[in-house]
């Protein structure tokens, strides 16, 4: 049901008022901006789908039904024109999913540059909406990159149907209406969708949130992580990480498994030669993750901007770093 504001704004927004449509719809943008993310794993990529969402929706203003919740109407366009999109483009993958790993004294392949690779979600471009008790998977899990990359392995209809259930919280009947499908096949779908994601996402505990580090052995780890960095110090480094770690540094589809392979791969690329100093890392924050700002010394002496580093954490270890090494998304996070 639209409460009296929204229902004043519908009215206003149908007599071709843009503001009142402004009003209407400006609440549910960041939330659409991470549904579309959750569908097409670009942010890019989903900045545009919240364009044309809204752009379906002021066309079809007509078209919604009063006694019905406008934001889930919302989420039907985005959806809908979300699976459009996924009809014509590769599904998005980080290396370990695509390719096999390399060797770590090797140089590392050169960058695919085709739009195959999951892209990294600012924190603050996104806020979690009022959290379900309900829902299987919280706002901020489901935006991690390890649930990501088990969603885009779904096929797009049933990555719809689980992220609106389980994520979402919409009931069957919802989803059923949103997607032109019984709620039967809604529970098929989700079954099957569940069964997919168990396999490629085994839960555990909770990752490790990035806001403000507030956990004092995760702020210790990630003080030696930065320290071990700017000291080109490959024994720290890999002191810190789990015994089967994972470096990836998309676009290259070049990826290390294991303590051993990442520190001969550090010791012989990043961290080889007079290389303490070389880098100095700024704290950001990422798919509800820890991340850091990559940053290498130039030839006069200041610093550039090189990629941006997502950790997964594990305990007291380091799970992952994924380095995304794409200038595209300086601007994203606002770097100077």
């Amino acid at each position: 049901m639209l409460s009296a504001m929204e229902a004043d704004n519908l009215l206003a927004a149908r007599a071709n008022d843009r503001d009142a449509f402004a009003r209407l719809t400006d609440p549910y943008r960041r939330e659409l901006l991470v549904h579309c993310y959750r569908m097409l794993g670009s942010l890019q990529d989903a900045e545009d789908l919240v364009q044309e969402t809204l752009l379906r929706a002021w066309r079809r203003l007509g078209s919604f039904q009063r006694h019905l919740s406008f934001r889930a109407w919302l989420y039907k366009i985005a959806t809908n024109a979300c699976l459009d999109t996924l009809d014509k483009r590769p599904r998005r993958v980080l290396p370990p999913g695509a390719y096999p790993a390399a060797n770590p004294r090797a140089m590392f392949d050169p960058p695919v540059s085709e739009s195959i690779w999951l892209e990294p979600l600012p924190d603050e471009r996104w806020a979690a909406p009022t959290p379900s008790l309900e829902a299987r998977y919280s706002a901020t899990e489901s935006v991690t990159l390890a649930f990501m990359v088990a969603l885009q392995v779904l096929p797009p209809r049933q990555r719809a149907v689980l992220i609106m259930r389980d994520v979402l919280d919409f009931s069957a009947r919802e989803v059923a209406e949103s997607l032109a499908l019984t709620v039967p096949a809604v529970n098929s779908a989700l079954h099957r969708a569940r069964v997919t994601l168990a396999a490629h996402y085994p839960r555990g505990q909770p990752p490790a949130a990035a806001s403000a580090y507030p956990d004092i052995t995760l702020r210790g780890l990630l003080d030696q992580y930065v320290s071990a960095w700017e000291a080109a110090d490959v024994g720290q480094l890999v002191a810190l990480l789990k015994r089967d770690a994972i470096l990836s540094m998309p676009p290259s589809p070049s990826w290390y498994r294991g303590r051993e392979a990442i520190g001969a791969f550090m010791a012989g690329r990043p961290f080889s030669g007079q290389a303490h100093g070389r880098w100095r890392l700024q704290p950001r924050q990422a798919n509800a993750q820890p991340a850091f700002e990559l940053q290498e010394r130039a030839s006069g002496g200041h610093y550039q901007m090189v990629g941006l580093q997502v950790l997964a954490v594990a305990g007291d270890r380091i799970a992952s770093i994924t380095l995304f090494l794409r200038p595209a998304f300086f601007e994203q996070f606002g770097f100077e």
